[in-house]
This record gives C-alpha cells, structure tokens and sequence, in this order.
C-alpha cells in the first residue's frame, strides 16, 4: 500500500474538471444564451423545484443544521434553541429527535456510517485486508469532507473536555465497528475490543492530520493513515502472540478456580449432612419444636 495508490481510486471532492472551468468562459461566448435557458426553470419554479434533491428527515436537518451553526461560531456558543430554529424545527420536535446538541454528532457519525456502508465494496474482496481497511477509512474521510470546517472547530472546542471526548469514543466505537465489518475484519473474540479501540485510536490520530491536510491529493493524511494501520497491524501480532503464549497458565488458572469452586461446594454438602445427621426432623432446626 502506497500513498499514490489510493488518490486514483476516487474522485476528490472540490477537485474541479476542465469541462467545469471552461464552463463560464462558454457561458460568456454565448452572450444572452445562458438566460434564454433560465427562462423556463424561473417560469416553472415548482418544476424545478420537484427536481431537486429530496427534503431530508427532520433528523438530518438538525445534524446539517448544527454543522453549519459549528462552521460559523464557536461550538459553546450554540444553544439547542439555535439548532432547533436553524433546521426548521419546534423545540418539542427537536427533543423528540435528540436529548442533547452532544447527541447530533452521534447523528452525523450515523449519517457518515450511512454513506460509507451504502458505497460499493466489491472491488475490495480480492484485496488484502490492510488495502480494504485503508480504503474503507479514506471513505469515511471523503463522506466527512462537507463538515470539514465545522468539524475542525468543534475537535478544537472539545479536547479539553475529558468528559465529552469519553461520550465521543463510545460514537467512535459503535461506528468503527461497522467500518471494520465493511472491510471484511472480524471483532469478536478474546482481542475483538482491543482491535476495535485501536481503530479508533488510529483513525483519531489520522482525523488530527486530515484536519489541516489543504492537499486536495490528501498526501500527508493518507500516510499518516497507512502508519497507523501498519503500526496497528505490529500491535495486534504481538498481542495475538501474547495471548496464545498465556494460554497454559489461563488454562492452569481456570483449571484451579475450578477446582478450588468443587472442594468448596463439597464442603458444603459435606456440613449440610452432619447438621442433617442431628437432626431426625429434617434440615429445618425449627422443625423440632
């Protein structure tokens, strides 16, 4: 995996096409053509209006709605109050859709997860696992490209809220699982949750770079990217060893919990006969009066 590699597999957002930069010296040539084509879409607004895009669901109205609020002043400036009226709705309808303005950057992290998992993945089967990994975060960072600006000032409003930043990481983990499920990575078992935290871990720490990467090619965010993932990859091997070369004295431990559990239970038993022994009546002391 190399960093030229991954830029030709996609489109860059903002990146623009020689068809789109002749497209105003064309406009201009043709004098008054460009408003003689406008004419029937100012004629019939409400047919263009039902070729638009499809109105969002209340819920991602407030997610865009506090984006744009977060690019354009500090995040402990924003009242639910702001969000509510920006997207167009009550406070009553807000509550009902979110407990807090810290829950609707769970919502983006799902609306992220949406067009991530939504994308076509078949052209990453007969890649190598840390290849689909690699291309499944870049797709994350391509979905999280519109909420840049916003994004940025609210990653520097909250590092120095310890308990916000805790609250994020469960979003995170609930996310990136999904992400590793795209890429074909298993998260059960013994390591499962140590694999999935370092995920998180690594794509924080590539997020930081990405944050200030003003690359349209995103070179130093896609290196930083491979690093993580290598270095995550040297992780879990040791880990994986580590684990296999305990498994005797975890074994030995059950092995005696198990049969300290049995000596402590036969103990028992043992005691409840003696008392039963004394006691012609029964187990019950009382039953003899």
């Amino acid at each position: 995996m190399t960093e030229t590699r991954a830029p030709s597999k996609r489109t860059r957002k903002g990146a623009s096409t020689p068809q789109d930069d002749a497209a105003p010296d064309q406009a201009s040539q043709a004098g008054t053509a460009p408003e003689t084509s406008a004419q029937p879409e100012s004629a019939h607004p409400e047919s263009a209006q039902s070729g638009s895009a499809p109105k969002p669901s209340p819920r991602e109205a407030a997610v865009e709605a506090l984006m744009r609020l977060a690019a354009e002043q500090p995040w402990n400036d924003i009242e639910v109050g702001d969000i509510a009226r920006e997207a167009g709705l009550t406070l009553a309808e807000f509550r009902d859709l979110f407990p807090s303005k810290g829950a609707v950057l769970g919502g983006l992290s799902r609306l992220i997860d949406r067009k991530v998992l939504e994308g076509d993945n078949t052209d990453l089967a007969d890649e190598p696992t840390r290849e689909r990994l690699f291309d499944v975060l870049m797709r994350r960072l391509d979905a999280m490209t519109p909420y840049k600006d916003a994004l940025r000032r609210i990653s520097y409003a909250l590092r120095g809220d310890p308990l916000s930043m805790l609250a994020l990481n469960g979003v995170a983990l609930n996310s990136h699982r999904f992400m590793l499920a795209a890429a074909g990575i298993n998260t059960e078992g013994p390591l499962g949750r140590l694999k999935l935290q370092g995920v998180v871990i690594a794509f924080a720490s590539t997020v930081e770079v990405w944050l200030d990467d003003e690359d349209p090619a995103l070179a130093r965010t896609m290196a930083r990217l491979d690093k993580e993932i290598r270095n995550g990859e040297r992780f879990m091997e040791r880990a994986d060893d580590a684990r296999r070369l305990t498994a005797p004295f975890r074994a030995l431990g059950r092995s005696l919990l198990d049969r300290g559990g049995r000596a402590r239970r036969e103990r028992h038993a043992a005691d409840d006969r003696n008392e039963d022994a004394g006691n012609p009546l029964g187990g019950d002391p009382a039953a003899a009066i």
